[in-house]
Parts: structure tokens; C-alpha cells; sequence
């Protein structure tokens, strides 16, 4: 489980990178929540929460980020751009890479 997991993140992190986005670090964790990957696309800070299931059965990869994972992927996010830039912070998004079988979905700005 864990090595699908680390392999849908490679090919995110590989996805992402040729899309234009750069890294700026893996696997940001807190007792608040933990990113997957935080990347930077021009002046906006990404943090990318990566997903992945063998089918898309029970509404897929991309459904399987409910609300309680939200609050703490936001919660990290917060805490991880008030250590960088204290109360001016410079723009950021949250995305969602969802593997579904062999099947990349990018969502930019999920939530």
C-alpha cells in the first residue's frame, strides 16, 4: 500500500514538474496534518495532496479527499506558511493529483 502510495507520488511529482511547476519540499507533517508535496507554479505556492486507487469504484481517488482531510491539509498549509512569511503570505493553492488505475486527474485549485 505504502509503495503505490510513494509511486503515485513520483509520477505526480514528475507530472507536475513538466508541467511547469518546481519542487520546494515532500512530505511536510505535523501533529496538524501532513502535504504530499509542496511546489511552487510562478509566484504561487501548491500544495498538492496525491491520491491513488486501483478503480474509480466508490466515486475514485479524487472523492476519497473528504472534508476532515481538507481541514488538515489547510491546517499544515497555514502552519507551514506562517514559519516561511509570517502574516504576508504570497499567493497558494491546494490541488489534488488523483490516480485512478493508470489514469491521472489533475484539479487545480480543489478546495
Amino acid at each position: 500500500m505504502q509503495a503505490r502510495g510513494d509511486a503515485a507520488e513520483e509520477r505526480a511529482l514528475a507530472f507536475l514538474v513538466d508541467q511547469g511547476l518546481s519542487l520546494v519540499e515532500r512530505n511536510v507533517a505535523s501533529r496538524l496534518g501532513e502535504i504530499d508535496l509542496v511546489m511552487r507554479d510562478d509566484a504561487a505556492f501548491v500544495f498538492v495532496e496525491v491520491r491513488s486507487r486501483a478503480g474509480n469504484a466508490f466515486g475514485g481517488a479524487a472523492a476519497s479527499v473528504g472534508v476532515a482531510k481538507r481541514r488538515r491539509l489547510q491546517r499544515e498549509a497555514q502552519r507551514w506558511m506562517n514559519q516561511r512569511f509570517g502574516d504576508r503570505w504570497p499567493p497558494c493553492r491546494f490541488d489534488v493529483c488523483a490516480f485512478d488505475g493508470a489514469r491521472l486527474e489533475w484539479i487545480r485549485g480543489a478546495f
